[in-house]
């Protein structure tokens, strides 16, 4: 296992996408953080109570150092439909199980180099938004870490990248053609899924529903936005958790039970 896990690390950094990713993140994060510091530090004065931004200190640090995961996520997700979709496309998938004719092993080293590659890219996003980020609202008066809370938010975002990766590993399996996984997937991950929760809203019963969203799940684990006086139901950081890891691991599972049935041949 450690040598085929060693092998999916090895094609994964000896391309140029792992670092032009880790630069997109980065600016990303940190163009995220720059808007939300000045967004939730500005004077409010004026504006109506039920207008004005979230003040409480532990929530506009989580808030400021989590803005760029929004976008971050997806590029993990394409990280990971772009891990087993170019070995398809370019026929390497054939090669991969002739070095390590245990399927099931294969696939378990793509999971967990996956898991760490979407953890990496977590800590890339932390080093723009925090970095950024705790320079604004410094600068601006506001408390950099308040609570421990932060630090929680701050580790959890590295498990949210992961298992967004681990995500984007399934819809690549389920959906051959790999510029068609990629389109299809982060449309619904961006605009399909959002506009989905939104319209769910709409009746009484569908905040109950959209919240196990796998957007709205990422937004409970990483936000510390209350989003109860907006009328919107949201999930404790935890039962968000045990969510998004949900359709991870069946995504992952159901991709590594087809790829070591289907005939790659």
């Amino acid at each position: 296992m450690i040598g085929a896990i060693k092998s999916e690390f090895r094609k994964f950094f000896s391309t140029r996408m792992w670092w032009g990713m880790a630069i997109a993140i980065l600016l990303v994060s940190a163009l995220f953080a720059l808007a939300f510091g000045f967004l939730f530090t500005m004077d409010q004065s004026g504006v109506p109570p039920e207008a004005q931004m979230d003040s409480d200190p532990t929530n506009v640090a989580n808030s400021v150092y989590t803005a760029g995961l929004s976008v971050a996520y997806l590029l993990t997700l394409t990280v990971g439909v772009m891990h087993i979709g170019s070995e398809y496309r370019h026929k390497t998938i054939t090669s991969t199980f002739l070095a390590t004719p245990r399927r099931f092993r294969v696939m378990g080293a793509k999971v967990i180099s996956l898991l760490a590659i979407g953890a990496m890219y977590g800590v890339v996003s932390l080093i723009g938004s925090v970095g950024v980020g705790a320079v604004i609202l410094a600068s601006r008066g506001a408390e950099v870490f308040p609570s421990a809370e932060v630090g929680r938010t701050l580790v959890l975002s590295l498990l949210v990248l992961g298992l967004w990766a681990l995500i984007g590993l399934g819809a690549g399996i389920l959906i051959p053609n790999q510029v068609a996984a990629l389109l299809i997937s982060v449309a619904v991950a961006w605009i399909v899924e959002p506009l989905i929760g939104f319209g769910l809203q709409l009746f009484d019963w569908g905040g109950q529903v959209a919240q196990f969203l796998p957007s709205s799940a990422t937004q409970a684990i990483v936000s510390g936005v209350d989003t109860s006086g907006m009328g919107m139901e949201q999930l404790s950081w935890w039962a968000g958790a045990l969510v998004l890891m949900a359709y991870a691991a069946l995504l992952a599972g159901i991709g590594t039970w087809i790829t070591a049935r289907k005939d790659i041949s």
